[in-house]
């Protein structure tokens, strides 16, 4: 039987849609189109551009199997850098061809009849496809504060991810909302040009310190003319992330904490100290890594506010002990929607079923990248595989993805689609190890949960064994569609 063309479109144009379309052109499949919504790739790290960005990740781990990268100024990337690589994919694998810029996706629809999927943009104009791959992750959406007020505030205000870079904030007075992973990384630039900063924080984050000395230019170029000692220290990050991600260990689990406590000794003031103490215990929310946020804090024009906030005015914010802090300006910090995943976009899949409907108790899918009764459609960083570093979580999802498309092409099948019993046992397995996990059942309000109160963005085991179970494809697993006409 010969083999049969498959039509591809790769929502995304971010790590996962990079990376998928490098590994489609390995396999020959060449007849693929990636719709990227912004006009440049790079997915979050084209759209975080806020001062102090960078990766939490360590930059030995922080880059592609197949393009290794040696020349990072300094041990964690900054965005500018990790943005720079991202295009440097683009251009060597030649995929810019197949990217579509300024293609925002709106719905994706599946026909029963055709077995294809039909995508329609922005524009108005559609794609049709034999297999869509969602890469747009969980980073796409942002998460507005239910603030009463929000939008009668007359000065400048903006998401930390829609950075404006048009106004100088030298002598602005400033609030920022929200003391997470961009707060800690932003607030301390910030500081060193506004007149006043105001931190509005909800819950103190465990803000760990980390070995980030730039490398020197010889280092550099030693990395450059050698690097089988990154290579080596790549898999020693790998091999103590794989025993960190479950948060198994309490001796491990102390000393982190007593490393924060000791960093947050540094602020000058008892009082300020104290409120920056976190009450839960550590890996209950997202463990933060920052060498500068908690010395920001002797800066004198920074003031750590912890009474919440009522409303904000015309003129600034508003606190529940009755304090208005006049500003100029109001940083929204607040991150994500980041429980959406797909459902971000419209959805409708077999039988008329949108996935909205299906993921009424939260996303959910077999392996993080199918779902059931939505066929030909594959997910990279879907429900359930936020852990570690995602760049090798995207490459084994890929590969995984990579073996359907072999499957479907040499057997000419139309369709295939996971099995009910088959993601339902599944997520079954993944809740049951979640529920191994105590801290993330501490009591925290981060992101990790649907409304539904079910954890759907965390990976509750190593990065090794989401591998191993990656690595094969399970044929009884999935429903598979009649055999297309040659």
């Amino acid at each position: 039987m010969s083999r049969r063309d498959l039509r591809i479109a790769i929502i995304g144009a971010g790590p996962g849609g990079l990376c998928m379309g490098k590994r489609l052109l390995d396999e020959g499949f060449d007849d693929f189109v990636i719709l990227e919504r912004a006009n440049e790739v790079g997915g979050t790290w084209a759209r975080n551009r806020y001062p102090g960005c960078e990766c939490d990740v360590p930059s030995a781990l922080y880059s592609f199997s197949f393009e290794f990268k040696v020349d990072w100024s300094k041990p964690y990337g900054t965005q500018p850098e990790i943005l720079a690589y991202m295009n440097s994919i683009a251009d060597k694998y030649r995929l810019r061809p197949h990217t579509r810029l300024g293609s925002g996706v709106t719905s994706a629809r599946w026909s029963d009849t055709t077995s294809t999927w039909t995508l329609v943009m922005d524009s108005g104009d559609t794609v049709e496809a034999d297999v869509v791959v969602s890469a747009i992750g969980m980073f796409n959406e942002l998460c507005w504060p239910d603030i009463d007020g929000l939008d009668t505030f007359a000065g400048a205000m903006w998401h930390s991810a829609q950075w404006n870079w048009d106004r100088d904030l030298t002598g602005d007075r400033v609030a920022v909302i929200g003391s997470a992973a961009s707060a800690v990384q932003l607030v301390p630039e910030v500081v060193k040009v506004a007149e006043r900063v105001h931190l509005f924080q909800r819950t103190a984050n465990w803000v760990s310190p980390k070995v980030d000395q730039p490398f020197t230019p010889e280092e550099i170029d030693a990395f450059r003319a050698d690097p089988a000692p990154l290579l080596v220290f790549r898999a020693q990050v790998e091999r103590s992330m794989n025993a960190g991600m479950t948060f198994s260990d309490p001796k491990v689990l102390a000393e982190r904490e007593a490393q924060v406590f000791a960093a947050i000794d540094v602020v000058h003031d008892p009082a300020v100290r104290r409120e920056l103490r976190p009450t839960h215990p550590f890996g209950c929310k997202r463990p933060l890594f920052s060498n500068v946020y908690y010395p920001a804090f002797n800066e004198p024009n920074l003031e750590l506010v912890t009474d919440p906030i009522v409303r904000i005015n015309p003129r600034g914010v508003v606190t529940t002990d009755g304090n208005e802090r006049a500003v100029d300006t109001i940083v929204i910090a607040t991150g994500f929607a980041t429980t959406k995943y797909l459902s971000a976009i419209e959805v409708v899949g077999q039988h008329g079923r949108r996935i909205d409907d299906a993921w009424t108790d939260g996303p959910l899918a077999y392996l993080g990248i199918t779902t059931s009764g939505f066929p030909n459609l594959f997910m990279l960083y879907g429900p359930n595989t936020n852990n570690g570093s995602i760049l090798t979580m995207i490459e084994a999802q890929v590969d995984h993805i990579i073996a359907h498309l072999r499957w479907m092409s040499s057997d000419s099948i139309a369709w295939i689609d996971v099995k009910p019993r088959t993601m339902a046992r599944y997520n079954d397995e993944v809740q049951e190890a979640m529920d191994r996990i105590r801290v993330w059942h501490a009591g925290c309000h981060g992101y990790y949960r649907s409304p539904s109160g079910r954890i759907v963005t965390q990976w509750p085991m190593s990065m090794s064994e989401y591998q191993r179970r990656t690595r094969t494809l399970d044929l009884d697993a999935f429903a598979v569609g009649p055999r297309s006409t040659p």
